[in-house]
């Protein structure tokens, strides 16, 4: 039985005009959950196209995989202006269906929803798998609309919010969903626990009974921080899934993220 289930587009990415490399919230949730020996499983989708290219390097993590095809597989290009990213997106995949989603997280209870753009799990879909289960919802798959060319993020998000119990954040997605980045504006948004992560300046664990920063850890010289945020994101829901509060388990995932980002 797997506690934790990690769902979403496996993206094609280039990095500072690098060669393509998989990426995406599944690619690094399955790496940070794989080094953890979380109890845990993955249900990925890309094309038929570049299946070959991209699922062998997430399968070689060593935690279960499901592949599903998708017409598309969803891009990126991307390079970093230090803690900023700037990106484009060149390709969407398409959304997941109900019960392909249900089917896909099978038993596991604590789900990490790894959308990409809001337009890859519906409403009906994050509702079907709400259903008995905590999900963890990154909030580019909130923001991001599926426009193709230089990323855009508003806070359009329809009626997707009630049925997440976890958001991550970061500072672009907190303004363009409750209009700031303050922890204190971020409760308007009515999510049951929000982590805000402001990368070398820690993070906010945002509840209806507390606003609580947890410092990043202090990593000397460059570093690429591509992955670092869904690294964050595994570790955390890792930590809830066995047992910790919402603080502790962001310092667990703090650890985690420093870790990840010397080994990188």
């Amino acid at each position: 039985m797997s506690a934790i289930a990690v769902i979403g587009h496996l993206c094609r990415d280039v990095v500072d005009g690098q060669p393509p490399r998989p990426g995406g919230v599944v690619f690094y949730s399955t790496r940070a959950l794989a080094r953890m020996h979380a109890a845990a499983h993955t249900a990925a989708s890309c094309s038929v196209r570049d299946r070959d290219e991209l699922l062998p390097a997430l399968e070689a993590f060593g935690i279960p995989v499901s592949w599903h095809e998708s017409s598309m597989t969803t891009s990126y290009s991307f390079r970093y202006e230090g803690d900023c990213r700037i990106m484009r997106q060149d390709a969407v995949g398409e959304p997941w269906s109900v019960a392909q989603s249900v089917e896909a997280v099978g038993d596991a209870r604590w789900v990490h929803v790894g959308a990409l753009t809001r337009s890859d799990f519906g409403a009906d879909a994050l509702e079907a798998l709400a259903h008995g289960r905590t999900l963890l919802v990154d909030g580019q798959g909130l923001a991001r609309t599926p426009a193709l060319g230089p990323l855009v993020t508003d806070g359009d998000v329809g009626d997707l919010l009630p049925y997440v119990t976890i958001l991550k954040l970061d500072e672009d997605e907190a303004a363009a969903l409750a209009g700031s980045s303050d922890p204190d504006r971020i409760r308007v948004l009515s999510v049951p626990e929000v982590i805000l992560t402001l990368g070398s300046r820690g993070s906010f664990v945002v509840t209806p009974s507390q606003v609580a920063h947890v410092p990043a850890h202090d990593i000397g010289g460059a570093v690429d921080p591509t992955g670092a945020g869904d690294t964050f994101s595994a570790a955390y829901l890792n930590a809830r899934a066995g047992g910790a509060q919402p603080v502790e388990a962001a310092r667990a995932a703090t650890s985690v993220v420093a870790e990840f980002l010397t080994a990188h």
